[in-house]
């Protein structure tokens, strides 16, 4: 019998072999130096290539290019928030898995850091063309130092 989408198998004696629905997600996060995290969650919102997206149990699989923005997460009813870099997503109907360039806790964030490397990068844009060399390399600065600034702003 093939698994149906999102449901986990019933061990229980007297439901033997009844299909139940997951209760959890598994949310690993994995950077270029560890796994960063590693957990059940409730839900998870990632900001992929075409936009943000949702994750519940049951979701469809997919793979997807992401972002740098915010990453949010429930676990325990309670919501979790990241600055999270470019990377990829992998989802399937219990387990997504990020892999990621970059990750900062919300409360790791240093606003007062983030809005200088956001000045910085603003400056420096100001002085450079748009065909310079450069100028994805500031930009992606600048896009580092928005998210992080936003997500710092959720506590």
């Amino acid at each position: 019998m093939k698994k149906p989408r999102g449901l986990k198998l019933n061990n229980n004696v007297e439901s033997e072999g009844q299909w139940l629905m997951a209760e959890e997600l598994m949310l690993e996060i994995v950077t270029p130096e560890e796994l960063a995290f590693s957990g059940k969650v409730e839900e998870v919102t990632v900001p992929g290539s075409e936009g943000e997206f949702g994750v519940l149990v049951g979701h469809v699989p997919l793979l997807s290019a992401v972002n740098f923005g915010e990453l949010n997460f429930t676990q325990d009813n309670k919501k979790t928030y990241y600055a999270i870099g470019t990377g990829y997503a992998e989802v399937t109907d219990v387990k997504v898995t990020l892999l990621v360039e970059s990750l900062v806790r919300a409360d790791d964030i240093d606003a007062e850091e983030a809005k200088k490397e956001k000045d910085e990068a603003e400056a420096e844009l100001s002085k450079i063309g748009k065909d310079d060399p450069g100028v994805q390399k500031v930009t992606d600065a600048l896009r580092r130092a928005e998210v992080k600034l936003k997500v710092a702003e959720k506590l």
